[in-house]
């Protein structure tokens, strides 16, 4: 298999590490997604990963509670998945370095952006934690920003759906898949691939995003292998 791609990044949810359970870590399930970026790694492939934290916590369904606290608390939940991913890749003989965008040295690098490019053409695997380091930030917008600083050529967002649709397939069975989308078209249509300010960011510096199902976690080498599956949004 050829590689379409030099440098990914890898966006993961937090509920893509939770398996059935829905909630929480399984780390079978993680053992299943970094097989893949293992066989990237093994291809060439440069991959920095992107990690969410909603399978523990989730700051805009906090309620009551202070905003800022409570993504700052959100925060703290991508860590949690960036460590277990990280311990996953390494399980598979990758060498791989978390970096946060809020200080945690015991636990991590601090997020710089040069030594992270440097990580990635060394062939290490970079996972990012903690989004932005800013509140009322998501970590699709967190995901737009590190891609753009790495410089890479896609943004791979692994989902339960396969692919952007004008409708929710799971209330609509008559909801149509797009194979290709615009960014101003996700805008416009407000569909709900991606956060708004990351779709705008994304539109404006000319990055795609590859929205696919990780039903499979094979998907992933076959996107960055050029294979027709899921929606290109560019």
């Amino acid at each position: 298999m050829t590689p379409k791609y030099k440098r990914v990044l890898l966006k993961l949810s937090g509920e893509a590490l939770a398996g059935q359970a829905g909630h929480g870590i399984d780390f079978d399930t993680v053992m299943d997604i970094c097989k893949p970026v293992k066989a990237l790694a093994d291809l060439g492939v440069q991959v920095a990963v992107v990690v969410g934290g909603g399978n523990f916590w989730r700051g805009r369904s906090s309620g009551k509670m202070d905003r800022t606290r409570a993504d700052h608390m959100g925060m703290l939940a991508t860590v949690i998945n960036a460590l277990g991913v990280a311990d996953g890749l390494e399980q598979l003989g990758l060498s791989v370095r978390v970096q946060t965008a809020i200080a945690m040295q015991e636990l991590a690098e601090p997020y710089i952006r040069n030594r992270a490019v440097r990580h990635l053409e060394k062939g290490r695997v970079v996972v990012f934690g903690c989004g932005t380091g800013n509140p009322f930030f998501s970590t699709d917008t967190g995901a737009a920003l590190r891609a753009a600083e790495i410089e890479a050529d896609v943004i791979l967002k692994a989902t339960m759906v396969d692919g952007v649709y004008d409708s929710d397939p799971k209330k609509n069975p008559e909801a149509k898949r797009f194979d290709e989308l615009s960014f101003m078209d996700v805008l416009k249509n407000n569909l709900a691939v991606m956060d708004m300010t990351a779709a705008s960011f994304c539109q404006d510096r000319g990055i795609p995003w590859l929205v696919f199902s990780m039903e499979d976690p094979e998907n992933i080498v076959r996107a960055v292998c050029g294979e027709k599956i899921g929606t290109l949004v560019k």
